[in-house]
């Protein structure tokens, strides 16, 4: 199994469920070492106002809390 995302049919990247939680995305991603375990993708989405994980990854890099 690759650590990559897996691609549509369109060849783009699926999107990231909303309900997977940080703790899931923390060994692929360091940005969210920060972030409680508990919290879902779509709770960061919305506090961040994105709809992509990207969104959510470049703000939390930019240290926007």
């Amino acid at each position: 199994m690759s650590n990559e995302r897996s691609r549509n049919n369109d060849g783009e990247y699926r999107r990231k469920r909303s309900d997977t939680k940080v703790q899931n995305l923390k060994e692929q991603y360091p940005e969210f070492e920060g972030v409680n375990g508990n919290t879902h993708l779509g709770t960061l989405k919305d506090k961040f106002d994105t709809d992509s994980l990207d969104g959510v990854r470049r703000a939390l890099k930019d240290g926007k809390k």
